[in-house]
């Protein structure tokens, strides 16, 4: 409704101006917080290694900071933890493949490696988390074989742009500080076990926010992190 061919009135108290601009359609009152800014630019955050007993406070600590992320899962607890890879998908994740034992792929020959990712395909689809598109080979380590069979799949291999180190022992600290090195498109590796990245969610989104970038899916084409 546009007031601007009014006449002028008598000015109302502020309270009631605003609850009459309300009703006429012209304010939007926010109550959302700063992460609804426009996005100036998208980066992933990942989580490899689960499902597992630590899923569920990962989970809220992301959703309590409207953070989306992708879950690279290892095949053995898909299929231990069923309802958790649903859990991630209710809660806005994305899944991806990070193999079914976590061996180090280049060591095996082309039969092994088919097997660890075709059961982690069909174990997360049994669980309910879609087939995935994205593959991370365990140890970031990969080779024309482990592409070769990645390709079979239709998977798209992600290894990350900024290593958050928390499998090292990094502090929370470290890890805000890690993320905060993030750019347009790029990726971060984080554990689904790690209490300090756990820890690290609440300052990472608004390290992100203050940045005006905002946490995006993987795109299976570039490989980048790209707007949900």
């Amino acid at each position: 409704m546009s007031t601007q061919t009014r006449p002028a009135l008598h000015p109302l108290p502020t309270t009631l101006a605003a609850v009459a601009l309300v009703a006429a359609g012209s304010l939007t009152v926010s109550s959302a917080p700063a992460q609804a800014a426009a996005c100036n630019g998208y980066v992933g955050l990942t989580f490899d290694d689960g499902p597992s007993g630590s899923t569920p406070a990962l989970l809220n600590a992301l959703t309590q900071s409207r953070l989306r992320a992708t879950m690279f899962n290892q095949g053995q607890y898909a299929a231990a933890n069923p309802s958790q890879v649903r859990a991630q998908v209710n809660a806005g994740m994305w899944v991806g493949n990070h193999s079914y034992t976590h061996p180090h792929l280049p060591q095996l020959g082309q039969a092994q490696i088919d097997s660890e990712i075709s059961r982690t395909q069909q174990a997360i689809a049994a669980a309910d988390g879609g087939t995935p598109n994205l593959f991370r080979p365990p140890y970031g380590e990969t080779n024309s074989t482990v592409k070769t069979v990645e390709a079979k799949y239709g998977l798209t291999e992600i290894i990350w742009d900024v290593d958050s180190q928390d499998w090292n022992g990094a502090s929370a600290d470290a890890i805000v500080q890690a993320a905060g090195r993030l750019g347009n498109g790029q990726i971060i590796l984080m554990h689904d076990w790690s209490a300090n990245s756990r820890a690290a969610i609440p300052r990472i989104a608004q390290g992100l926010t203050a940045r005006g970038l905002c946490a995006g899916r993987i795109s299976p084409q570039t490989g980048r992190a790209v707007a949900p």
